[in-house]
């Protein structure tokens, strides 16, 4: 009788956690051209690379998948701690962000952070150490990847910002000596911002893959979808299908007006 007992609660939950999964939520960095965006139809919607690539995606897994904006980058990840959010459509990888979600292999892109300075003001950079001493700007939460993460809290004195904006309209001002960000990005905000006399600084800081990732506390974290999202992946990589989602996504956000990132 006990063993059919355990075996009815746990086909019980089993099922319960399949129903729970009839869709999932994803989300990302809104000011992150072009792979996502806040969607000038409906803004809490993103458009984008990511977001075609979370649409392809939903075919190959058979689960509906909502690509939403919550907010920054920074409640992107609070959203995903908590699991109000299931997926994440693009993170680099961290050690402090395996304590809430998992990490699907293999990545769907490599990009390049870099060191963006006032073309007049600029200064000499070879390395990392010619950073120091010096005034820096970034935005909350971004991330270089593990080394130069450690490097910038210990080395470097930076000034946090709640958008990619407004970090750019400081430097551009002078309230600054260089700008940390993603090169693609980066050169989009400027365009549609019209802001011009900055340039970019070579060696870039990082060269850091793309990972979607997967909530701990998702009511879908369970082996079987983890299971069916490598694979499919797997399958986009082995396709090469994201080169043709970016190359959409750049079309796309030249004639997408942006939309203020604020709540």
């Amino acid at each position: 009788m006990l063993r059919f007992l355990v075996l009815a609660l746990t086909l019980w939950a089993g099922l319960a956690s399949a129903q729970t999964c009839s869709r999932l939520v994803a989300s990302g960095n809104p000011q992150y051209p072009p792979y996502l965006w806040r969607n000038p139809a409906d803004p809490d919607l993103l458009m984008g690379a990511n977001q075609e690539l979370m649409q392809w995606l939903s075919r190959e897994i058979g689960i509906p998948i909502d690509v939403r904006y919550v907010g920054p980058w920074s409640r992107v990840q609070e959203e995903a701690r908590s699991g109000r959010i299931d997926l994440i459509a693009g993170a680099f990888f961290t050690v402090p962000r395996t304590e809430y979600m998992d990490y699907v292999h293999p990545p769907f892109r490599e990009t390049r952070s870099v060191v963006i300075v006032r073309e007049k003001q600029g200064f000499r950079y070879t390395r990392w150490a010619d950073l120091e001493g010096k005034e820096g700007v970034t935005v909350v939460n971004n991330s270089f990847g593990e080394e130069f993460d450690r490097f910038m809290r210990e080395r470097l004195k930076l000034t946090r910002t709640a958008s990619l904006e407004q970090a750019l309209r400081m430097l551009s001002i002078g309230r600054g000596d260089y700008l940390l960000y993603e090169d693609s990005p980066a050169q989009a905000f400027m365009a549609s911002l019209n802001i011009g006399g900055l340039k970019e600084l070579q060696p870039p800081v990082a060269q850091e893959r793309l990972f979607l990732t997967l909530s701990h506390q998702s009511d879908c974290n369970t082996p079987q979808l983890r299971g069916q999202l490598a694979r499919a992946m797997y399958k986009l990589s082995r396709e090469q299908r994201m080169k043709e989602f970016v190359e959409r996504g750049v079309q796309a956000w030249k004639t997408s007006p942006p939309v203020p990132d604020v709540r």
